[in-house]
C-alpha cells in the first residue's frame, strides 16, 4: 500500500512541478510589468529589480501554488484513470476514500503555508517594498529633459521649455487626481529653481498662474510672484508595524477586507478543491470521458467568484466561502465517487 502512495504522489508532484513552473512564469511577467511602471518615478539598478521582485514572491505564490495544485491533482488523477491505473489500485484495496485522505492531508499542510504567507509574511513584504520605493524616491536625480512632454517626477506631470544656468524656464506643472487629492491641478510659472530637501524636493515658481480643475468647472486661483511647491516623499519611512497590526482595520476599510477575503480564501483553496479534484479526475475511462475540463474551470471561475463578490464582513465571508465550496466538494465526492467505487 505504501508504494502506491509513493507511486500517486510522484505522479501528482511530476505534473504539479511543470503546471506550477508554467504559472509561475506568466504571473511573474505580470509583476514584472508592474516593477517597470515603478521606473517612471524612481531609478533601479539590477540589483534593485531583483529585490523589488523579492517582494513581490509571497504575492506570486499566492497566486499560482494554490491554484496549481488543483489542477495537477485533477490531471494527475485523470491520466492515471486513462491509462487504467486507478482500476488497479482499487482492486488491490486502495479505495477512493484513503486517496481522499492523502491528499487532504497534503492539501492541509500546503493551506496552513499559504496561510503564513498571506497573513503574516504579505504584510511584512508589501511594507518593505513600500519602504524601499520611497528610499528611492528620495536619491532620485532631476535630470528631466527640455522640450519633452509625458516626463512625470513623482505625482506631478512636469513640462519644462528651457533650462538656463540652473534655472527652468516656461514651466507647466500637472496634478493628477488622486486618493489624496480630489482635484486636478495646473499651475504655469515663467521661472523656476529646485533646492533638495532631507524629506523632499522644492519648487520656487517666479511669475505665474495656478488652476484647479474640478469635474467640468474650471477654477481660477490667480496669479503669483513667487510659489514654492514642496514635493514630500514621505512621512513614515523607514517605519514598519508588526504583521497583525496590518490587518487591525480590515473591518473599517473596504480595500484592506477584500486583500483579506482574496489572499485567505486562495490560501485555502487547496484544502476546499481537492475532493473536487478527486471527483473529476477519478473516472472509468472505458466507459465515460469525463468533463474533466468542465469541471475544473467551474470550480475554479465559482469560487473566485465569490471571493470577489463577497468581502464584508471580512471574516464571517472567508468562513461561508469556504465552508460552501469545502461542502460541495464532500458532497460530490459522495456522489460521484464513493457511490460508484
Amino acid at each position: 500500500m505504501r508504494l502506491i502512495f509513493r507511486y500517486i504522489l510522484n505522479q501528482f508532484l511530476g505534473t504539479h512541478l511543470s503546471i506550477f513552473l508554467v504559472l509561475f512564469g506568466i504571473v511573474s511577467m505580470v509583476f514584472f510589468i508592474q516593477i517597470a511602471n515603478l521606473t517612471s518615478s524612481i531609478e533601479i539598478s539590477f540589483l534593485d529589480l531583483f529585490k523589488l521582485y523579492g517582494f513581490m514572491l509571497p504575492r506570486i505564490l499566492i497566486f499560482t501554488l494554490p491554484l496549481a495544485f488543483f489542477v495537477a491533482l485533477t490531471l494527475a488523477l485523470y491520466r492515471l484513470s486513462r491509462e487504467n491505473e486507478s482500476v488497479v489500485f482499487f482492486t488491490l484495496g486502495f479505495t477512493p476514500l484513503k486517496m481522499a485522505q492523502f491528499f487532504l492531508k497534503i492539501a492541509a499542510l500546503l493551506s496552513a503555508f499559504m496561510l503564513v504567507v498571506a497573513l503574516v509574511m504579505m504584510p511584512i513584504v508589501y511594507q518593505l517594498q513600500k519602504n524601499f520605493v520611497d528610499y528611492k524616491k528620495t536619491q532620485v536625480k532631476f535630470n528631466y529633459k527640455t522640450g519633452e512632454f509625458g516626463q512625470k517626477f513623482l505625482d506631478w506631470m512636469i513640462f519644462i521649455q528651457n533650462e538656463n544656468e540652473g534655472k527652468y524656464e516656461n514651466i507647466v506643472m500637472f496634478h493628477p487626481k488622486s486618493a489624496k487629492n480630489l482635484k486636478e491641478q495646473l499651475i504655469i510659472a515663467k521661472e523656476a529653481s529646485l533646492e533638495r530637501l532631507n524629506e523632499g524636493f522644492a519648487f520656487k515658481l517666479n511669475e505665474g498662474k495656478m488652476y484647479n480643475f474640478d469635474g467640468e468647472e474650471t477654477l481660477f486661483i490667480g496669479e503669483f510672484e513667487n510659489l514654492v511647491v514642496n514635493t514630500k516623499f514621505s512621512d513614515n519611512l523607514g517605519q514598519t508595524k508588526a504583521f497583525y497590526e496590518y490587518w487591525d482595520d480590515i473591518n473599517s476599510n473596504a480595500g484592506k477586507a477584500k486583500e483579506f477575503v482574496m489572499y485567505v480564501c486562495i490560501s485555502l483553496f487547496p484544502l476546499a478543491s481537492t475532493l473536487f479534484a478527486l471527483s473529476f479526475g477519478i473516472v472509468t475511462y472505458r466507459y465515460e470521458k469525463g468533463f474533466i475540463y468542465l469541471g475544473m474551470f467551474g470550480v475554479i471561475a465559482v469560487y473566485f467568484g465569490l471571493l470577489s463578490g463577497f468581502y464584508k464582513p471580512p471574516l464571517l465571508a472567508v468562513v461561508l466561502i469556504f465552508s460552501f465550496a469545502f461542502a460541495a466538494s464532500i458532497f460530490c465526492f459522495k456522489k460521484m465517487i464513493m457511490s460508484r467505487y
